[in-house]
């Protein structure tokens, strides 16, 4: 029998109430489909507890924690220590989502700011990676993420990617890496591929950031983490690589910066 070719979801929302009558049943199919692990990231500190007990009851499922940059302003400012202290615990891999999002919250973009930093400042002193989400704010983004940098290094990701090519050009210049959602696989995001193609493909990761963005053939349907491997597939075709050979070198991406969740544990 042919060997399942393992990939993760580097970014999904299990604490959902979408998820709330059938968790156990996601994280079964997502394992069915070669799905080995998922990131559920907490998006308001006062959800951690919650997220955490997720990650705690499905051995595949790690956690991240942080403010999500719409929420910046209407939750209370999370201090670099707060985020600091999560990260005793085995399962906690990674800081945010943090960032900055005009699209929909603008008009708060200097508190989004300040947050942003702080996250940074988090995962300056952990040595995790810090999350992003971008929408609408590249130029700000780019130099915040380049001023914050030249301040002592930081690893990162850029969740979701789906910003302009000069941001992907500033964060892969800072060594981050690109991470591949539902978007990317969708028929009219070429220009999108195009920005994906020419990345390393070392810096390449692919998430479902479930329950949204759901990739064809389920668009439009509720996303969950074993869909990663259609948009993985998708990325495959973009890097003109193997099925197998892509999905190894995401892997491979995915253990060097989400060192705790990789299979020896850790640096």
């Amino acid at each position: 029998m042919r060997e399942q070719i393992e990939i993760t979801d580097s970014h999904c929302h299990l604490d959902f109430p979408a998820f709330d009558d059938a968790r156990a049943a996601v994280v079964a199919r997502a394992l069915e489909a070669g799905v080995t692990r998922m990131v559920t990231i907490c998006t308001k500190l006062r959800d951690e507890p919650r997220v955490r007990a997720i990650a705690e009851g499905f051995a595949p499922v790690f956690y991240a924690a942080g403010t999500h940059p719409m929420s910046a302003a209407a939750e209370p400012m999370v201090s670099a220590d707060d985020l600091v202290a999560l990260a005793d615990h085995p399962k906690f891999v990674g800081i945010g989502e943090s960032g900055l999002d005009y699209h929909y919250t603008g008009e708060s973009a200097d508190v989004q700011q300040q947050s942003l930093r702080v996250h940074i400042e988090a995962a300056r002193r952990t040595g995790l990676p810090l999350i992003i989400h971008a929408r609408d704010a590249d130029d700000d983004m780019a130099r915040i993420l380049t001023e914050e940098y030249r301040n002592g290094a930081y690893s990162c990701v850029m969740h979701c990617f789906s910003s302009g090519a000069g941001l992907a050009r500033a964060a892969l210049d800072l060594g981050f890496y690109l991470s591949m959602s539902g978007i990317a696989a969708f028929p009219k995001s070429q220009g999108l591929r195009d920005i994906f193609a020419a990345a390393p493909v070392e810096r390449i990761l692919v998430e479902t950031d479930a329950p949204y963005l759901a990739p064809p053939p389920y668009r439009g349907k509720r996303n969950e983490p074993a869909y990663t491997v259609h948009t993985a597939k998708v990325g495959a075709e973009v890097f003109g690589m193997d099925w197998p050979d892509f999905a190894a070198q995401t892997q491979a991406n995915f253990d060097r910066l989400f060192w705790k969740a990789a299979p020896e544990g850790g640096r």
